[in-house]
């Protein structure tokens, strides 16, 4: 078993609560058949689930004897060895509590196997209204642009209903194909629904394309929070979180506001005391929902 170092040198930045920081430290070259070994030849019950880019298992390091789940990209998936590097050496130099750590990695031959920390509490899917979640191999497009140029171009991939309309038509990703794919997840956090769930009825499958039409009518605000609520939440509070939903998910990503302002915003979201308010939210209409200028957050 070999290390593999954190190229560079840590890039200096205002030190502040939650900052990703670059970090020195050695991820792992682990072999295949060591992984092979760690998940019993990768058996169908060490199976945690299958995303865009192949399958995550749970296994055993025997050298280490620590529990990790491991990542198997598909062999005839889209992520090519360009996208395998990129993503061990971003994920290598990042450090942050709701990152998910890279341990390892595996390069045999024309295998490409990533090997993450073991999440016990399970994925940010399965957990979407408590425990501490992490994120892995998200926002590459807010550490992948060099030089002068303000987008990356790659080969379309990813999480279906995440990616921006305009990544998929491209293949383009920019800071504000980030925003949007942020703006699903809480979406999916204010509704209690999934991104794409082909189980709801005709016209409800994408949750985005589902929301839209309600964006724009504040008298069907009540009709996106969350069934397992039973109606027991400030109205005030729902309204200002559709508001930050709804402009990260806007279709032209020029109108979509800056991750600072969403973080902002939501920070402003928190900080509020409300209190067990029954009355419909204000009268005046937000310009997000519809269709105008994103607003500034909100200094109410």
């Amino acid at each position: 078993m070999g290390c593999f170092p954190a190229p560079g040198n840590p890039v200096k930045s205002r030190k502040r609560k939650g900052a990703i920081r670059p970090k020195r430290r050695k991820v792992l070259n682990v072999t295949f058949r060591e992984l092979a070994a760690a998940t019993k030849n990768f058996r169908a019950d060490c199976l945690l689930g299958e995303g865009g880019f192949g399958r995550v298992y749970k296994g055993r390091l025997e050298s280490t004897s620590q529990i990790v789940a491991i990542k198997q990209l598909d062999r005839n998936g889209l992520q090519g060895n360009r996208e395998f590097l990129v993503e061990v050496l971003m994920l290598s130099l990042l450090h942050h509590p709701n990152l998910v750590n890279l341990i390892g990695y595996c390069a045999d031959g024309d295998q490409r196997l990533l090997v993450y920390e073991f999440m016990p509490l399970g994925s940010l899917e399965d957990h979407l209204h408590g425990h501490f979640p992490k994120l892995s191999d998200f926002g590459l497009a807010k550490l992948g642009p060099v030089g002068d140029k303000t987008h990356v171009s790659t080969r379309v991939m990813g999480t279906y209903g995440y990616c921006a309309p305009e990544y998929a038509m491209t293949g383009q990703l920019t800071l504000k194909s980030d925003v949007y794919s942020f703006g699903v997840v809480l979406l999916e956090i204010i509704t209690g629904r999934k991104a794409i769930d082909n189980s709801r009825a005709s016209g409800e499958h994408n949750l985005v394309a589902w929301a839209r039409p309600l964006f724009k009518d504040r008298r069907k605000f009540s009709q996106m929070a969350d069934p397992s609520l039973r109606g027991q939440y400030p109205v005030r509070a729902l309204y200002q979180a559709l508001a930050v939903a709804a402009m990260c998910v806007q279709e032209d990503p020029t109108m979509r506001p800056l991750i600072a302002d969403v973080v902002t915003a939501l920070s402003y979201l928190a900080s509020q005391k409300y209190d067990s308010e029954a009355h419909p939210p204000p009268q005046t209409s937000h310009p997000a929902m519809a269709g105008g200028t994103p607003p500034r957050p909100w200094k109410d």
